[in-house]
């Protein structure tokens, strides 16, 4: 049997498949799916330019496509996507936590704690259970600011009450 060039791109679709299951952001996949197809290509006996230029272009498609469209149908509900810290979580209620080994203050964005200061006084120091409501990252303190009864009616619907 002979080596075909197409089979050097069906190992790589194979590999980046595979590689796929490790990272889950379909990124991958999406490769793997265009060297599948310039396999196809390759089979059809185009030469080595052709080839790259058809990986380039399934690429330039499936990407975006697997982005936009295909992720977004993986992901938990609930969960905008972004990663902490590119505004997603603002306008939200917090309730303040005590760390155990150096008594920082500080709220629990998506499982990770952050040290908060107060926006309105620059206060570091809250008392555990104050509810406060995030506003933006400054580096990775949270800046945050007192919630009172009347900022509830001004909030929208969609702000949601975390607890630790």
């Amino acid at each position: 049997m002979d080596w075909n060039p197409a089979y050097s791109w069906l190992v790589l679709a194979l590999l980046l498949s595979l590689a796929e299951l490790s990272s889950g952001a379909m990124v991958l996949l999406a490769l793997g799916i265009a060297a599948a197809l310039t396999a196809a290509v390759t089979a059809l006996g185009l030469t080595l330019p052709w080839q790259l230029l058809s990986m380039a272009i399934f690429t330039g498609i499936l990407l975006p496509i697997s982005i936009m469209v295909i992720r977004p149908r993986f992901s938990p509900r609930g969960v905008a996507y972004g990663t902490t810290g590119t505004g997603v979580e603002k306008g939200n209620h917090y309730i303040t936590l005590r760390r155990d080994f150096d008594d920082a203050t500080g709220i629990k964005v998506n499982g990770d704690f952050y040290r908060l200061r107060v926006l309105d006084n620059g206060e570091t120091a809250l008392p555990s259970g104050t509810s406060v409501v995030f506003r933006r990252f400054e580096g990775t303190t949270a800046l945050v600011t007192l919630h009172q009864p009347a900022d509830v009616d001004s909030q929208d619907d969609n702000s949601q009450r975390k607890e630790p």
